[in-house]
């Protein structure tokens, strides 16, 4: 089959994935693929931002919408909502391949029914170590893919050491550093303007729930926030994702003051690439704060154990929530450190690599049955 007559489906949930994906479905699109998109998730919820719409800005390519959860709703039960809605919708569609990306739970449902129904899929970033239950599901999600997209070499190693065939990991680097490495297409005036934020030396947080410490997350958040009024700087706040525990951290969140810390549910992604292009530094639990970051020279503090093993570049500093006296070390002597550019997971190029693969006749040719390969 030539390109034109191919399908690629990519399954979204949530602001964060979508930008990791926009590069490879606008490359793919661009090679002249049928491009759609699986919506669903935190993107199909109001207080987060709504994010949907971010996808539908796409031009060329096709959007699909499912709501999978109402708040509140437990892992279990949206990863089983989900199986059933991907599963009625694929038998309809019938993409040619559906590419997941992470460790989120809307990415384990639709692996798990490209698997049992023989239907070619490619996980991204695999491969990764990050000590909680998304390294649980983002290990499942390889085993239940047929190709593995990988950031980097030691990435493409552990998907390797799950049995996986090396012929089928690919090394592209992460995606999002894609759209990192060029030009956002806004300015800081833009920024600022769309989204009220009235500082001009300013650091960004962003704090998500660790789904097996969800008991301690409101005290955590509260812990983290404390110390950041405490510093008396002015901060971005990113809301957090739906995991169990956000509950607490929107709680802590909504006690901090006005003037000092601009909450947002989401953002766009251009306008949070030139947000963290122009800010003093990073704080929190993102991968944003071990990957991005890093690639932009951007000091960042990860809090907690949601990062755990993940970032290795000397810009990325470690502290537990609790932990006040490091957190006020780091705002201190750190706070708009700029640091050399860090290419651990990648150099931009992602979306090319990427392509360029599913080019070849021998991606599409390979088999579906899977085997274990000892030693990969």
């Amino acid at each position: 089959m030539s390109a034109a007559t191919k399908s690629i489906l990519f399954v979204t949930g949530t602001r964060a994935d979508f930008g990791k994906l926009e590069p490879l479905a606008i490359a793919a699109r661009d090679a002249g693929f049928a491009v759609s998109f699986f919506v669903t998730g935190m993107h199909m919820l109001a207080r987060y931002g709504l994010t949907k719409i971010e996808v539908q800005r796409l031009p060329g390519v096709i959007v699909h919408e499912y709501l999978n959860q109402r708040e509140g709703d437990p892992q279990d039960i949206i990863l089983a909502k989900t199986v059933t809605g991907f599963s009625d919708f694929v038998r309809e569609q019938t993409p040619d391949l559906v590419v997941i990306h992470g460790d989120r739970v809307e990415a384990l449902a639709c692996a798990l029914v490209c698997a049992t129904n023989y239907i070619r899929s490619a996980h991204i970033e695999g491969g990764e170590v990050s000590g909680t239950i998304d390294e649980i599901y983002r290990h499942c999600n390889s085993k239940l893919a047929s190709h593995h997209f990988v950031s980097s070499e030691d990435a493409a190693r552990r998907v390797k050491a799950l049995g996986e065939d090396g012929a089928a990991i690919h090394v592209i680097g992460s995606p999002e550093l894609d759209f990192h490495a060029g030009d956002s297409g806004v300015t800081l005036d833009d920024v600022k303007s769309r989204y009220a934020i009235p500082f001009d030396n300013f650091g960004i947080c962003t704090f998500h729930p660790v789904t097996s410490e969800a008991e301690t997350m409101g005290q955590q958040a509260r812990d983290l926030f404390g110390a950041l009024d405490a510093s008396g700087r002015n901060f971005v706040v990113i809301a957090p994702n739906n995991d169990p525990g956000s509950a607490g951290i929107f709680a802590a969140i909504d006690t901090l003051p006005a003037d000092r810390f601009r909450v947002l549910p989401s953002m766009r992604f251009a306008h949070f690439s030139e947000l963290m292009k122009h800010a003093a530094c990073m704080v929190g639990n993102s991968s944003a704060g071990v990957r991005e970051a890093p690639f932009l020279g951007l000091p960042s503090l990860d809090i907690g154990t949601r990062q755990t093993d993940r970032a290795k570049a000397p810009s990325v500093h470690f502290a537990d929530a609790v932990d006040a006296d490091k957190i006020a070390a780091f705002l201190k002597n750190e706070w708009g450190a700029r640091q050399s550019r860090s290419d651990a997971f990648g150099e931009g190029a992602a979306a090319d690599r990427f392509v360029a693969i599913l080019q070849s006749e021998a991606f599409w040719q390979s088999s579906l049955q899977k085997r274990f390969r000892d030693g990969g």
